[in-house]
C-alpha cells in the first residue's frame, strides 16, 4: 500500500490557537525476532499513551539524526538508520490544558543494534516490543496506525 492512499485527517488550525503546524521527527525502532518484524513503542510522559520516539528538529542535525537521538533519549536504543521517510502522520500536542499544537511527524527507520538498561528518560517512560499489527492497535493516531499496519518490512 502506498502511504499516499492513507486517508489523512484534517488539522483544525483555528481550534489550535496557532496558525502554523510544527514538524517533528520520529524513529520507527525495529528488529527481527523469530523472522518477524517487531517495533519498539514507548509511553508518552504525561498521558502514558503508546507512541514512537519523536521530537523537535535539532540545530545542526539532519531529520534522521534527530530521530536517532530521540530513539536514544526516549527508548534507550541505538542502531542503523536510513535517511528515507517511511511516512508522515499528524497529531495534536497538548502544551497545557488549553493549548493544542498541531504537529506533523516524519518517520524514519532505525534498525536496533543495542538496547540499554540505563537511558536518559528511563524513569519517565515504559517501552515494549510488539508486532506491526499490534503496534497499529496500540497507538492512538489513525495515520500512524495505518502506516504501521501497511508498512512493507522490505522498506526497512
Amino acid at each position: 500500500m502506498s502511504i499516499a492512499k492513507t486517508k489523512q485527517r484534517p488539522l483544525r488550525l483555528a481550534d489550535a490557537g496557532k496558525r502554523d503546524v510544527r514538524t517533528q521527527f520520529g524513529a520507527l525502532c525495529w528488529r527481527k525476532h523469530k523472522d518477524k518484524v517487531q517495533v519498539l513503542l514507548v509511553t508518552s510522559r504525561r498521558t502514558k499513551r503508546w507512541i514512537l520516539p519523536k521530537g523537535w528538529p535539532m540545530d545542526g542535525a539532519t531529520p534522521v539524526q534527530a530521530a536517532e537521538r530521540e530513539a536514544w533519549e526516549e527508548a534507550g536504543v541505538k542502531g542503523k538508520s536510513k535517511p528515507v521517510c517511511l511516512g508522515i502522520y499528524s497529531y495534536y500536542k497538548g502544551i497545557d490544558k488549553k493549548t493544542l499544537l498541531p504537529c506533523v511527524v516524519a518517520v524514519f527507520p532505525v534498525k536496533v543494534r543495542t538496547i540499554a538498561n540505563d537511558w536518559p528518560e528511563r524513569k519517565e517512560r515504559k517501552r515494549r516490543w510488539v508486532s506491526l499489527k499490534k503496534a497499529s492497535k496500540l497507538v492512538s493516531e489513525p495515520e500512524l496506525a495505518a502506516l504501521l499496519l501497511h508498512l512493507d518490512p522490505e522498506r526497512l
